[in-house]
């Protein structure tokens, strides 16, 4: 079967997911008002609350939750064949993550535009607000951790996609500065500034000295290096060391300074991305190669598909986002259509693409099978197998392989640090929050939350655990991203279908795929938890087993009390009928 014909129906879904469906959220179930008066503008500081342009404002919400994440998980959860993962990103972007991330994005805008753990607080309770905000706190952690390590790996393993990366940062800058100081355009900078990014990436490509290649620099593969370390664990280091100062800054500086622009600037990378893979699919017209169910997997793909394709299908990271620094730039509420449901069906684009290059990559269902011999060998070999089957897709272009293969992993890279920079604010903010909650004043302040921030990820990052050995944290932390995501995509999708239930309106479109996110996600993650990781388990580890219990029993301690406060406010309703 030619890969083309998963493109083509992908694409006639989500066409029609946008075009119908979301219209039908938009104008019966939340209802937009083009006169309400956004956070943006009630609330202006030009640091957070900042009204911004709808593409611009789409540029920053799509490549702040399209991290590495929709390519990782699709890439890995091909290991149970094309067809589930195909259908779980089609039906999951349609129904579960575009409901989701724009459900939580008017929910935040008709609420001064604050977080969904802070709404938890006026829905649920104070007490639900304190454990979601604590969920949140070690799913950004986690998050951090993650992405930090897949940054750190992609430049050791792609040492020419370095200088295109940093070359990124000055640029986005200056165009802050001339979009916001003297009022021009973004359109052109961004196109120009793209345009010199992947000019340095060819040129880097074919000049061994433009590449940043930090492991000959400590002696080379499998050398030793300072503190007893290999020449890559050393390399790992200093780029952790340098990614946490980056996100430092960035994450600390107005908006408008970076982050919006450098966001914009990849947006055209998602476009650009997406074309070059999706036009080199047209053009190599290559075949699936990869079975469409694998029957010889060691564990069922039900549940545990439904947590490790997360980002792609729903992820509840897209709600802190959405909440989190895109209800607060929001410039009109009928421009949350665009920004939130249509950043889901782009995610749902990238992953279904992901997908496409994996399973056309191998020349054989042979060279398949012995790649992905067991889901662990799939959670090693998925992103790697990704950037050189989307290479080769790029090829079908006349795009040599080792240009093509650094300008995917810059724009792999480029996602993955836009969402480490907001992930690491959005982590300010909740220890902020914790800090008002338990009145710890110091932890109030911006450079104190964001300090805590950057050094508690560096710290779990660089643990030296488990086969993988020194800074394995992002890497061992990957099967509890999934679950704890997806749990709070469910919290998140059951706050809306309170929200609606109050305001007297049908909540059936967030109820529906927040029951069935909690259910596949919750057996997963007790089968996981009581089972794989626990002490008494022949494969037990504790760093999941520990994480894993306090996200369970907080989720479960939400569920009840969110629970008691819907049957409290329906006996009130009763009774003040009666």
């Amino acid at each position: 079967m030619s890969g083309i014909w998963l493109a083509v129906v992908g694409g006639i879904v989500f066409i029609l997911g946008y075009r119908y469906y979301s219209k039908f959220i938009a104008e019966k179930i939340y209802k937009l008002d083009p006169n309400y008066v956004t956070p943006a503008h009630q609330y202006k500081d030009g640091v957070d609350f900042v009204p911004t342009n709808k593409f611009v404002l789409w540029g920053h919400h799509f490549t702040s939750v399209a991290g590495a994440a929709p390519i990782v998980g699709p890439a890995i959860a091909v290991y149970w064949g094309w067809l589930p993962a195909v259908l779980w990103v089609l039906l999951g972007t349609v129904f579960a993550a575009g409901v989701h991330d724009f459900g939580t994005l008017v929910l935040s805008v008709r609420n001064k535009g604050q977080s969904v753990g802070t709404l938890a607080s006026k829905l649920i309770g104070q007490k639900a607000k304190v454990l979601f905000l604590f969920i949140i706190l070690l799913l950004v952690l986690m998050v951090n951790a993650v992405f930090a390590w897949v940054i750190a790996n992609l430049f050791i393993s792609f040492p020419a996609s370095v200088l295109s990366v940093f070359i990124q940062i000055p640029l986005a800058i200056w165009i802050g500065y001339s979009v916001y100081k003297k009022k021009g355009n973004m359109l052109l900078p961004s196109i120009v500034a793209l345009a010199v990014m992947y000019l340095a990436a060819i040129v880097a490509s074919y000049v061994p000295v433009l590449q940043i290649d930090l492991v000959k620099y400590f002696g080379g593969e499998g050398a030793s290096s300072a503190f007893g370390l290999s020449a890559t664990s050393m390399a790992f280091f200093v780029w952790i060391v340098v990614l946490m100062a980056y996100v430092y800054i960035a994450s600390t500086l107005p908006v408008w300074k970076l982050l919006q622009p450098r966001d914009y600037i990849n947006s055209h990378q998602l476009i650009v991305g997406l074309g070059l893979l999706y036009l080199g699919l047209l053009f190599t017209n290559p075949e699936i190669t990869a079975p469409v169910t694998n029957s010889t997997a060691e564990t069922s793909w039900f549940p545990l598909l439904f947590i490790t394709i997360a980002c792609g299908a729903i992820s509840g990271f897209h709600g802190l986002v959405s909440s989190g620094t895109s209800s607060k730039q929001l410039d009109n509420e009928k421009d949350a259509r665009f920004v939130g449901y249509l950043g889901s069906v782009g995610e749902g684009a990238l992953a279904l693409v992901a997908i496409i290059a994996v399973v056309t990559f191998f020349p054989t269902a042979g060279e398949f099978t012995a790649t992905y011999s067991s889901f662990t060998a799939a959670s090693s070999a998925g992103l790697g197998v990704f950037i050189q089957g989307a290479g080769q897709l790029a090829a079908g272009l006349g795009i040599p392989v080792a240009v093509a293969s650094t300008i995917v992993s810059v724009i792999v890279v480029s996602f993955a640090a836009t969402t480490l920079d907001s992930s690491v604010r959005l982590m300010r903010y909740i220890i902020a929050e914790l800090g008002t909650e338990y009145k710890i004043t110091p932890l109030t302040k911006t450079h104190v939350a964001t300090t805590v921030a950057v050094v508690s990820s560096a710290a779990l990052t660089l643990i030296p655990q488990g086969p993988k050995g020194f800074g394995s944290g992002g890497y061992l932390l990957w099967p509890l991203f999934g679950t704890s995501n997806q749990l709070l995509a469910g919290i998140s999708l059951l706050l809306v279908s309170i929200w609606l239930k109050r305001l007297g309106r049908s909540y059936w479109p967030t109820m529906i795929p927040m029951v069935f996110l909690m259910f596949m996600t919750l057996w997963a993650m007790i089968t996981q938890v009581l089972g794989e990781w626990a002490p008494w388990a022949e494969g037990s580890d504790w760093m999941l087993f520990t994480f894993g219990a306090i996200i369970l029993v907080f989720t479960f301690w939400i569920l009840l009390t969110a629970a008691s406060a819907i049957f409290k406010n329906d006996r009130d309703s009763v009774q003040k009928s009666a």
